[in-house]
């Protein structure tokens, strides 16, 4: 029996999937994340699990997205062959844009934009995060079975390919690989593994593997069950408690968990090859899967609330420390320890790569800047536009090491006095640190909703023409970082997980259950 899809269904489910994965996190995902919150020992990781938790909570009741990185948007169409197609002004992928572009510009949650077209040259961004990245299958039946996820820049970022000899081992590879990635991917999350094909599959077979639901734990109750695992369970379970042994925990401050899950997804290869790829998921995992079986548009069902943990993050005016940035002294930042927590007030100046590349390129030609750097600090974001009476939209970290090439020149020529970000500094940057005693501080990512709701004023100060990377001045109350760096150059991110692979080495841990695992 023939099915008939037409264009305005397709774009209508397409524009309200996106919507949906923007504010709702896969329930599975919240589960396992719950269960890895209550096992937790860390309280570094602790407190980072509790900020992703209460924002991915409030981004659920705000409609609002969990992520500032809205993501580059990916699809996966299998086709019936008995489907027919109706109303179409271009093709399939024309649709899947338009329903791209509407999802994004959705009055009442506009996404960020953040596809540049020509990625080399002029990367000027397309407004409306299209096009999307499409991968078409046709199968038998009658209906669309279609997959939309949302991929943020900071896990994209850390993919990994290789081509493997036949013999070499996968579990050392990626063991070997997974602390080089840094935390700029936004553990706690999920990795995705795909052997076999040629390159491109792959890393094809990677992506597609993150689509899967988390299901670890059953995983585990299987094996403690003494039930029979196959070899490709067994190498997950194996990959999934050695990837943890290395310490590296929740934004990479050491804990318990960096993985909530590792998948895998295998093809056929040439006998002389062992093609091998690794894609991160981030603590903003966004997908969603419906089927189109002619009958109109597909609207997916929200999740009940009640699915969300009884976790409520607020400041802690006991253990954190409260800043004001309108008359923080170098003396005062020199004070900060690695560990420390803050709460940020009064005005900070934001800045991304962009907004560095044209400072670079002023201070060489002897140009005035369009705001005063001196003793101010910057946040590395990219907010989301403000809807309603929001001062900005979800404006939470990005990943820091892609401003390490400026920091020295930041310090030495600009008079800043601090920087916050996403995950780690890279040695150039800690060196620079380390040189102009300066400090550099760390947002959760993954809390970008509950990050914008310290922020209680926002306007652009420079720049206006580069749109997300601007820079603006924030004002903020109360807005919560760690010192990740201090003056000294000691870094969080280097000597936190080398102490918890050390406690977790010692078998400490191996008995903590949580109810219901």
């Amino acid at each position: 029996m023939t099915t008939t899809i037409r264009q305005q269904d397709l774009i209508d489910s397409i524009a309200g999937a996106l919507q949906y994965i923007s504010y709702y996190h896969p329930t599975d995902y919240i589960a396992h994340l719950a269960r890895a919150y209550e096992r937790e020992q860390s309280p570094a990781a602790k407190d980072a699990m509790a900020q992703i938790l209460t924002n991915s909570k409030m981004s659920a009741i705000g409609h609002r997205p969990i992520c500032q990185d809205t993501g580059i948007v990916n699809v996966f169409l299998k086709i019936g062959m008995d489907v027919r197609w109706e109303g179409f002004t271009g093709g399939i992928e024309d649709a899947i844009n338009e329903g791209v572009r509407q999802g994004y510009n959705h009055p009442d949650n506009t996404l960020r934009a953040s596809v540049v077209a020509d990625p080399h040259f002029a990367r000027k961004n397309t407004k409306d995060n299209t096009p999307a990245v499409i991968f078409t299958q046709l199968v038998p039946g009658n209906k669309v079975d279609i997959t939309v996820a949302a991929k943020g820049g900071g896990s994209e970022n850390k993919s990994k390919m290789i081509m493997m000899n036949p013999g070499d081992s996968i579990v050392d590879w990626v063991l070997k690989t997974i602390p080089t990635m840094g935390a700029g991917w936004c553990p706690p999350g999920m990795i995705g593994i795909g052997i076999g094909g040629t390159a491109e599959k792959a890393v094809l077979l990677a992506k597609e593997s993150l689509m899967e639901d988390l299901d670890m734990y059953e995983l585990q109750a299987k094996s403690q069950r003494g039930e029979k695992l196959d070899q490709v369970e067994e190498m997950r379970l194996e990959l999934y408690e050695k990837v943890n042994a290395l310490g590296i925990g929740a934004q990479g401050l050491g804990g318990l968990s960096t993985v909530l899950d590792v998948k895998i997804k295998m093809y056929p290869t040439h006998a002389a090859s062992k093609p091998v790829a690794m894609i991160p998921n981030c603590a903003a995992t966004r997908h969603a899967h419906f089927v189109m079986d002619g009958s109109g548009p597909v609207y997916l069902d929200p999740p009940s609330l009640d699915l969300w943990p009884k976790v409520e993050w607020a400041p802690d005016y006991n253990k954190s420390k409260r800043v004001d940035l309108n008359n923080l002294t170098k003396q005062e930042v020199a004070s900060w320890q690695p560990g420390d927590t803050l709460l940020l007030n009064g005005k900070m100046l934001t800045g991304r790569d962009a907004a560095h590349k044209r400072i670079q390129g002023m201070l060489a030609k002897g140009e005035s800047l369009p705001v005063d750097f001196t003793n101010r600090v910057i946040y590395y974001v990219g907010p989301v536009d403000p809807v309603g009476d929001e001062a900005v939209g979800p404006a939470g970290p990005t990943t820091a090491t892609r401003m390490d090439s400026f920091t020295d020149m930041m310090l030495a020529q600009t008079g800043l006095i601090a920087m916050i970000g996403k995950a780690e500094r890279g040695p150039v940057a800690i060196e620079a640190i380390k040189q102009h005693k300066s400090a550099y501080l760390m947002a959760v990512g993954g809390a970008a909703y509950l990050v914008s709701k310290a922020i209680k004023n926002a306007k652009v100060v420079g720049f206006a023409d580069l749109g997300m990377e601007a820079i603006y001045e924030f004002d903020v109350v109360d807005m919560p970082v760690t010192v990740a760096v201090d003056a000294g150059g000691t870094s969080a991110h280097i000597t936190g997980p080398a102490i918890w692979k050390e406690k977790i080495a010692t078998g400490e841990f191996k008995g903590i259950t949580v109810a219901g695992a």
